[in-house]
């Protein structure tokens, strides 16, 4: 139950994001107000159900792999405090993941496994979410491994600088302790 939770929840704010990433985006009810760019993150909130989601977003410095093409790739972390959820990690790889695989994410010398589902991972706690924004905060790479369902390895690497003052400003908007 707490996976389908977190897919819905993450694939709503998925599908918000994206426009943030790509010009000339899709109309959404709602789009995304800007809160400010921090770096490498950028902040934004949107009305969803009657309640504020906050939610800062990146793309990788670097991606790497034997791939044709691929999709556009972004790590977002997300508040939604009418659903009572913050700081939800999540990732889209811009292809499709390979069948019940994991996805690695790494950060100095943490390592956190992420599920997937389609071209989604994410963590599938609350307190791995925790663990791993506390580690985004105090480091200064995140590199992500995913294999597609074509078996391509790839290598994501993000840049965290900007994430501390991003998830701050996140926090402060939609009122929640981070």
């Amino acid at each position: 139950m707490m996976r389908l939770t977190r897919i819905l929840t993450f694939c709503c704010a998925a599908a918000v994001a994206a426009p943030a990433l790509l010009s000339g985006g899709a109309a959404f009810a709602q789009q995304p107000k800007q809160i400010g760019t921090y770096s490498a993150w950028s902040a934004f909130t949107y009305q969803e159900d009657g309640g504020l989601v906050c939610y800062i977003v990146s793309e990788p410095t670097k991606d790497e792999g034997d791939y044709n093409s691929r999709g556009k790739i972004y790590t977002l972390v997300t508040h939604r405090p009418a659903k009572k959820t913050v700081g939800v990690v999540s990732v889209v790889a811009g292809y499709q993941y390979a069948d019940g695989s994991e996805t690695g994410l790494a950060i100095g010398s943490s390592s956190y496994k992420l599920f997937t589902v389609d071209d989604h991972a994410w963590a599938a706690t609350a307190a791995d979410d925790k663990a791993i924004v506390d580690a985004m905060k105090k480091g200064a790479s995140m590199v992500v491994k995913g294999k597609s369902s074509r078996g391509t390895p790839t290598t994501d690497t993000y840049s965290l600088n900007g994430f501390t003052k991003a998830y701050e400003e996140i926090s402060k908007a939609c009122k929640v302790s981070g």
